[in-house]
């Protein structure tokens, strides 16, 4: 017999986590993972703390050059950032 209303279990799990209010925070976790793979391990050493708050990136470097730097490619960063997670997580990045 076969069933005509079959899901995904990806479908399932999806659909779950958007309806328990999880998904944000599923993907504000993610990004904050992907960080280090995005930018790579040398400037990921510089990285005090990452947090996310009301869709804005907030990043604590420990080497003022590298935060003028990552500054003039922060619309690059964002958009590397989002599609690395596959969803849009954060509009802006601010570094300290």
């Amino acid at each position: 017999m076969k069933r005509n209303n079959a899901q995904s279990i990806g479908e399932l799990i999806r659909h779950y986590l958007r309806q328990e209010s999880l998904e944000t925070p599923l993907n504000e976790v993610r990004l904050i993972k992907a960080w280090p793979e995005v930018l790579g391990p040398a400037i990921a050493s510089y990285t005090k703390e990452l947090y996310i708050k009301n869709q804005v990136l907030y990043v604590h470097l420990t080497s003022a050059v590298l935060r003028q730097e990552l500054m003039m490619g922060r619309e690059i960063l964002v958009r590397n950032l989002n599609a690395k997670v596959g969803a849009q997580v954060i509009t802006n990045i601010i570094f300290r």
